[in-house]
């Protein structure tokens, strides 16, 4: 097995090597808990709870609801919701149909959804108030069946529940808690939903040109929580299920959060401590008001704002939280430091949509600087020739990460053609860039996209990014690849400075010309007030490129 998976010699003490994986459909998590712990609190809004049971009790009534509106088995039903209890009802009572879940992010702009909705063929649509001048058009526009609107405060307590009347629902669209109460039945609904059916469409962040839907099933789903859940062992063993908590800050339409703060969260019987959007002020006040976090995913933009708080020391974050971890976007090393520092385990690791958020990740107990860990339980991982994406290249040399275990797609919903180039007899081609050392640990290079070539040689920006956080004057920091007349490209860093400080392009240049060769030193600083940001608050390289190339086109 060590030839194959030399990894697995590094896993911590009370990690399997393989799992055996429960063959059940997603909604079941949900069941599961209900069962062990009825009367605990699976949600906490803002203080509002509301427990396993209460939560059961409304998706069976929203699934039978949804069956008098006509969904059926194999239906796709776009959630265009933040984090809400609503959320979680309509993910469970979909899935509890057979019917497929279809992510979606409420702030994107019209044309971004019109896609995705025509893509995937959706009928049905759960979205909130708030989003209701990009909705309304777009509803009337693709005549959607069956329109359910909320609004996030109905399930909180001391505000009063909004009417469809309130909303100024359109004629024939319902309201979420009116579809509920038009129902009292509570049966399990008559589906035969098995793990090999189709569970969830996830799109890509469209990053790259139009978005692609990842087909993930119910197995896939199953799997990849499991696989997140052993891999924690270390940690989360030692805290019994009654007391297991998760923050829910990251947004559940990102898979990254579906995986690991929601289906982690019922797979463990654990508080979802949610937050529909992520106000530092407020998050801090809500911390201060959870004796016990169990377990933390999270970005590092979000750690590093939490951890500079001045309320941070008050709290005393490494008493509240067991283990946080990071994706999206690489933790710079003195961040790691800092929280280890505070007493807080910490791993981080990568994962993509295609994978159900699950890949490779840190051992927890045996962490190194720079590395995104080892393949977890079940997973494989070749790193191959960048020029033919074939032959294994040698270890410590970088090659593209090809990647297959349970928690890999089927492909992509209605596209063949971009199925057969990245899935290749299960390996999936994913894009980015890793080196392996001796023990079987991974480190990112980049993305294959995001390669600089300045004068013919290749600069890696991760490299340089990380260079650039160890600037004591530094936020954050990010470099990219801009046009060049004399080299075709060259290496330009966009900084955000820390609150209160000052400093120049050319004390910037001169820090990294001590840390890096030559050519990989940036030519070019700008400074910013912010960064561009996905919803999960991972820095987007991209934008910032294309803005360069536009303007050396003026």
């Amino acid at each position: 097995m060590y030839e194959t998976k030399p990894w697995v010699k590094c896993y911590d003490y009370n990690v399997p090597h393989t799992i055996q994986y429960p063959r059940i459909p997603v909604q079941s998590f949900l069941h599961l808990a209900a069962a062990t712990y009825p009367h605990k609190a699976a949600t906490n809004i803002y203080g509002s709870t509301m427990t396993f049971r209460q939560i059961r009790s409304q998706v069976l009534r929203m699934a039978n609801a949804l069956t008098g509106l006509g969904v059926k088995k194999g239906d796709r039903v776009g959630l265009a919701l933040p984090n809400c209890p609503q959320y979680i009802i309509a993910y469970y009572a979909t899935m509890s149909l057979g019917a497929v879940v279809v992510n979606m992010n409420p702030l994107y702009t019209h044309d971004e959804l019109k896609f995705m909705m025509e893509n995937s063929g959706l009928q049905t649509l759960f979205t909130f108030d708030m989003v209701l001048p990009v909705m309304r058009p777009l509803a009337k526009e693709l005549k959607l069946k069956n329109v359910i609107i909320t609004k996030v405060t109905d399930y909180i307590q001391g505000f009063p529940v909004s009417t469809a009347k309130d909303l100024d629902l359109e004629e024939g669209w319902k309201h979420f808690s009116q579809v509920i109460e038009s129902t009292t039945s509570e049966n399990l609904p008559r589906v035969d939903v098995v793990s090999e059916d189709p569970a969830l469409i996830q799109f890509t962040g469209g990053t790259t040109g139009l978005p692609k839907g990842a087909l993930l099933t119910h197995a896939n789903v199953v799997k990849a929580t499991c696989q997140g859940t052993f891999w924690g062992n270390p940690i989360t063993a030692f805290t019994p299920h009654a007391n297991r908590a998760v923050i829910a800050a990251i947004p559940y339409f990102h898979i990254y959060a579906n995986t690991f703060a929601m289906n982690w969260g019922m797979f463990n019987a654990a508080t979802q401590v949610m937050f529909p959007r992520f106000d530092l002020e407020e998050f801090m006040a809500v911390l201060a008001s959870v004796q016990e976090i169990t377990y933390f995913p999270t970005v590092p933009t979000m750690v590093t704002a939490i951890v500079n708080h001045p309320k941070a020391a008050e709290l005393d974050l490494g008493a509240r939280i067991r283990l946080l971890s990071t994706g999206g976007a690489p933790m710079p090393v003195e961040l790691i430091q800092q929280v280890k520092d505070m007493g807080i385990f910490f791993n981080e690791g990568w994962g993509m949509s295609e994978t159900t958020s699950v890949g490779i990740s840190i051992p927890i107990l045996r962490h190194k600087p720079g590395s995104i860990g080892c393949p977890v339980p079940d997973n494989q991982v070749r790193l191959v020739d960048l020029e033919t994406g074939q032959n294994d290249v040698k270890q410590g040399e970088p090659g593209e990460i090809l990647i297959k275990g349970p928690s890999v797609m089927q492909g992509y919903w209605n596209n063949p053609e971009e199925t057969a180039n990245q899935l290749k007899d299960g390996w999936l081609s994913t894009g980015d860039i890793a080196q392996m050392d001796e023990d079987g640990y991974f480190y990112i290079v980049d993305r294959k996209k995001d390669m600089i070539i300045a004068g013919g040689f290749n600069v890696y920006p991760r490299e340089v990014d990380e260079v650039l956080y160890q600037h004591p004057k530094i936020a954050e920091a990010v470099s990219a690849g801009v046009p060049d007349a004399y080299r075709g490209e060259t290496v330009k860093a966009f900084v955000v400075l820390k609150p209160g400080v000052e400093a120049t392009d050319k004390e910037i240049i001169e820090f990294c010309k001590q840390k890096l060769a030559p050519y990989k030193v940036p030519k070019l600083v700008e400074f910013r007030k912010d960064l561009p940001k996905s919803a999960v608050g991972k820095i987007l390289r991209k934008i910032l490129r294309d803005e360069e190339i536009a303007k050396s086109k003026k």
